[in-house]
Parts: structure tokens; sequence; C-alpha cells
């Protein structure tokens, strides 16, 4: 652990607990020695368990909410020549929903847990004597350490589960659809209609997959609140990506690139958000 990150972990550490580090230090000591004698296994080594995760748990949450845990990841990874690419959707994503920071650390926590009781106490990598800059950290310092190596995984697992979601949804509504445009745009020639409504499904096709599901969902009469609820996000979330697909969308139709479904038209969009948020 570097000194910045260990005097900024203390920092948060000493803030969210009421004794003081010294105090905790000299009782973590205690604690450890007291797990050796029974060789790291019985009721007192869950208590510690559930306190480490009950006292780490609302700081990784805190950091994962204002970005700080993406950031000490990604450096410490890079050390190790190893790069975490973070998607910007998902930064927002994590800031805005407490739900998906739960999900995301608890986790981290889980994965966490058996490799700090392997290095930290049977191993011996925590020591009470450690000169650091404000001399040893506390169990809940490392182990929050520990979790930010443990981060990037369950992150990851996150984000791909999330891709998945957005795909599938997208997937379930693209042939029935799209087919439904083909026949819709009555005052088109069939010839033209094709055209342009070919030129509508390739610039739906180019969006990333969730912003793919937010459209077809939408061509299909969901409304904004339901189909956030499909996709697991907050309804700006989905009026977001709505309002980004339609500039993308009215310059290709001012281009007579391609057809703007009428579900798509900025009217109907903000008729969708008004019910959604009745």
């Amino acid at each position: 652990m570097s000194d910045m990150i260990e005097v900024y972990l203390d920092d948060l550490v000493d803030a969210a607990l009421p004794v003081s580090r010294g105090e905790r230090v000299q009782a973590d000591a205690a604690r450890v020695e007291r797990l050796k004698l029974k060789e790291f296994c019985g009721p007192e080594l869950e208590v510690l368990k559930d306190e480490l995760c009950r006292e780490a748990m609302p700081i990784l949450s805190g950091m994962l909410r204002s970005g700080k845990l993406f950031k000490e990841c990604q450096e410490r990874f890079a050390r190790k020549g190893i790069v975490l690419w973070v998607h910007p959707d998902d930064v927002r994503q994590l800031h805005r929903s407490q739900e998906d920071r739960d999900e995301i650390v608890v986790d981290t926590l889980v994965k966490a847990l058996p490799v700090f009781c392997r290095k930290a106490l049977v191993e011996g990598g925590w020591d009470p004597d450690h000169r650091g800059p404000r001399g040893a950290a506390c169990l809940t310092t490392y182990f929050i350490s520990r979790c930010i190596w443990e981060f990037r995984s369950a992150y990851v697992r996150w984000a791909r589960a999330r891709m998945k979601t957005a795909k599938l949804e997208a997937e379930l509504y693209r042939d029935e659809v799209l087919q439904r445009l083909l026949t819709a745009s009555d005052y088109l020639s069939g010839v033209e209609a094709r055209r342009l409504t070919d030129a509508f499904r390739k610039l739906v096709d180019e969006q990333p997959p969730a912003t793919q599901a937010v459209v077809r969902m939408t061509l299909e009469g969901y409304r904004v609140s339901e189909i956030a609820d499909k996709l697991g996000v907050n309804r700006s979330a989905v009026s977001m990506r709505l309002n980004r697909f339609r500039t993308f969308l009215y310059q290709a139709a001012r281009e007579r690139r391609l057809w703007i479904p009428a579900q798509l038209h900025s009217t109907a969009l903000t008729a969708a958000a008004e019910r959604g948020a009745a």
C-alpha cells in the first residue's frame, strides 16, 4: 500500500469509526493473537469478518460513488501492466445508483474476505508495528486496501452482466419492431420507405446495446418508467439515452437519410416521459 493511499484510507476510517486509530490497532493486535491460538477459525473469526464488512461497506460505497475507487484500482493494476478500462456510462450509473453500488461492493467484500484472512492473518501480512506515515493501520484499513485489489473483478462481472442484459433486451425487440416500421410509413413509396427505414435500422445498430434496447422498447410502446425497470436503471438514464439518440436521429433526418418513427418525435418522447413520471 503506497503512503498516499494509506493516508487516504486512514482518514476515511478515522472519520467513520469512533475509536482512535491507536486504540483500534492495539485491540486488533490482541484479537489477532487470540485468533492465532485458535488457528484462525471459530466464532471470533466470524465476528471479525462481520465487523470488517459492516465497517468497510459504506466507505467503499462512498469511494465508488465519487469515482475514487476506480482511480485507486486503476493505478494499482497499471503498476502491474494491467489496464482497467471503465465505461463513462458505468461511472454515471454507479454515481446515481445505490443498488448497483451495493451489488458491486458486496461482491468485492465476499471475494476479499478469504484473501484477507490468508494474507493478513494466517501469513502475518498485517503488522501492528508497521512504521508507515502514520504508524500501523488497523485491520479495517488493511481490509479496505485488500478490497481495492478485488474490486476490479467485481466491477468487470457487473459491467458484463449489465451489457448482457442490454443486448438481450435489444435483440428481443430487434426483428419484430423494425419489421413493423417497414409497414408503418404508408405515406412513403415502398422503395423509399424501405431505404429510409434501413437507414434507421443502421443508425440504431451503431448505438451501444443499452441505447438500442431503450430505442426499441420505446418503439414498442413502453413508457420511460417501464424501460427503466426492465433495464435496471433510473428514469433519467433512459431519458438521457433517448435524447442523445434523438440528436443523431434529427441530424440524419435533416439530411433526408432516414425516416423518424412517430414514437421518437420530440412530442412523443415528452409525453412518454411525463407518463413515466406520473
